[in-house]
């Protein structure tokens, strides 16, 4: 990892509020800690917040290259269903690959969810190594990590140093799937993305958009922060446009 991070970065965060919930899904070998602050201001807000520990995190990158996108899936899915018990709206929120997860609840239980945020969501790559990792990962575990994207100084998502390849592959499959049923998503959307993105392509939120069938849908560049913008500069606005998303899609007044 990037450095030893304090224990409550890597743990589940589960808080119950109010009547309207939001699920959190963190990115591929990140934490929660790339997500935390968002959902104590979701918190604070009142909503019931779950943000869970994806399988294969917050352990070792070798642990993670005996998981799958279906094994990430149920989690995020757990959680949903724990929030849907006890809240009348949920909100899906997802960074990066969570942003995946998030379009793939959207796409088998849309009537479950009152919306979706995603933070620089990811469907696809265009990197040449894609087209040869169902061998390479046969042949290399790992390469190196892509954690901590992120332009403000002293920030950490507190991910993997390591990349593993057979996880990686794994995503791949999930990206593939959720990108060719896009046209199942209706719910109303929220897309930030920053301008500047060295980890996912931004070929990745115009195919979402292209893509989903959400009549409802708004589009917001982040201008000051890299990949994990919800640890950078724009991540108050990130904050303050989801809560407000939040409330508008689920007739939330504020508090």
């Amino acid at each position: 990892m990037t450095s030893p991070p304090p224990a409550s970065a890597l743990e589940a965060f589960s808080q119950q509020g109010g009547d309207v919930g939001v699920l959190l899904c963190h990115g591929f070998t990140g934490s929660p800690a790339s997500m935390r602050p968002w959902a104590d201001r979701l918190a604070a807000e009142g909503f019931s917040v779950r943000l869970p520990l994806l399988p294969g995190h917050g352990t070792s990158w070798q642990e993670m290259n005996g998981t799958t996108f279906d094994d990430w899936l149920g989690a995020v899915t757990t959680a949903l269903s724990e929030l849907t018990a006890t809240c009348r709206s949920v909100v899906v929120c997802g960074l990066s690959m969570g942003g995946t997860l998030t379009l793939r609840l959207a796409e088998l239980h849309p009537g479950a969810i009152a919306g979706i945020v995603l933070v620089n969501p990811a469907v696809m790559s265009l990197r040449k190594e894609m087209t040869v990792l169902p061998v390479l990962k046969y042949l290399v575990p790992s390469l190196k990590g892509i954690t901590d994207d992120i332009a403000r100084p002293g920030a950490s998502e507190f991910g993997y140093s390591r990349t593993p390849l057979k996880a990686v592959d794994a995503m791949r499959k999930g990206w593939a799937v959720t990108r060719n049923a896009l046209a199942q998503v209706s719910a109303p959307t929220l897309l930030m993305h920053s301008r500047v993105d060295h980890v996912v392509e931004p070929e990745n939120s115009a195919l979402i958009l292209s893509g989903i069938a959400s009549k409802d849908v708004t589009e917001i560049v982040l201008e000051r922060s890299f990949h994990v913008a919800t640890l950078d500069y724009d991540a108050e606005l990130i904050f303050d446009e989801s809560v407000a998303f939040v409330r508008r899609v689920t007739s939330e007044p504020a508090s």
